[in-house]
């Protein structure tokens, strides 16, 4: 495959006739770039990880709006499941939230109480299965390793997540499980943390060509799109000349 790494927020001459492109981006780029590029780019449903049992993700997670969670009255991590139009991180208050200057009220957020996780995950997954896997965080801070036999382990709770009857994904995403202590007895378990569009995830120390495969299918030509994944596009700003 030809590859090209575009420094500008535009698509060259000569790429944009191109057939077949892909993208390996960030979601602020892709929107800029995408309805040019003819791409359909597949992402996990907002409200993913609220719809999951409580068992798979040991905290309470609400699915809302930014205008809603400026009401918080505790501290809460908070972040934007569908762009990174502000950080996301743990805010003492609804007030620390960022105001109508930054983020319309109506954005979507994901509100959820605050946990450490001890180690955390990253598994890519096509078409139902987990196909490559790696440790990328210890204890919050970014420590990658394709070889932590704790990889095999998250693949295994992964299982019950990607099972028939649990909330469904597209046929190529990227999902975030880590460890973290039972408050009651101390010892570590396994919890959701959160699931991404594979065109916009960082492979770290996963097998690349397996990893590459997951992004192919995610972040690939609109035509090309399986029938099953049409609810998962997003949305692309209109090109404007």
């Amino acid at each position: 495959m030809r590859v090209e790494t575009l420094r500008e927020w535009r698509v060259p001459g000569d790429l944009a006739e191109a057939q077949g492109v892909h993208l390996y981006a960030g979601p602020l780029f892709a929107d800029a770039v995408g309805a040019e590029l003819g791409l359909g780019l597949l992402e996990p449903d907002g409200d993913w990880l609220a719809r999951l049992p409580r068992e798979v993700v040991r905290r309470e997670i609400a699915f809302t709006t930014l205008e809603r969670a400026r009401g918080l009255r505790r501290a809460a991590f908070v972040k934007p499941p569908e762009d990174k139009s502000f950080p996301a991180r743990v805010y003492p208050d609804g007030a620390a939230l960022p105001g109508p200057d930054v983020a319309d009220g109506d954005l979507p957020v994901l509100v959820s109480d605050i946990v450490l996780f001890l180690a955390e995950f990253r598994l890519f997954v096509l078409d139902g299965a987990v196909v490559t896997a790696t440790r990328y965080a210890v204890a919050g801070e970014v420590d990658a390793a394709g070889d932590d036999p704790r990889c095999a382990e998250a693949i295994d709770f992964a299982a019950a997540l990607l099972a028939p009857g649990m909330p469904a994904l597209p046929s190529a995403v990227v999902v975030d499980v880590g460890l973290i202590a039972d408050p009651r007895t101390g010892r570590p378990e396994w919890a959701v943390i959160e699931a991404n569009a594979a065109w916009a995830s960082g492979h770290y120390a996963a097998d690349p060509d397996l990893a590459l495969e997951t992004v192919l299918r995610s972040g690939g030509p609109r035509a090309a799109v399986l029938p099953a994944d049409e609810r998962y596009l997003r949305t692309l700003p209109e090109v404007v000349h």
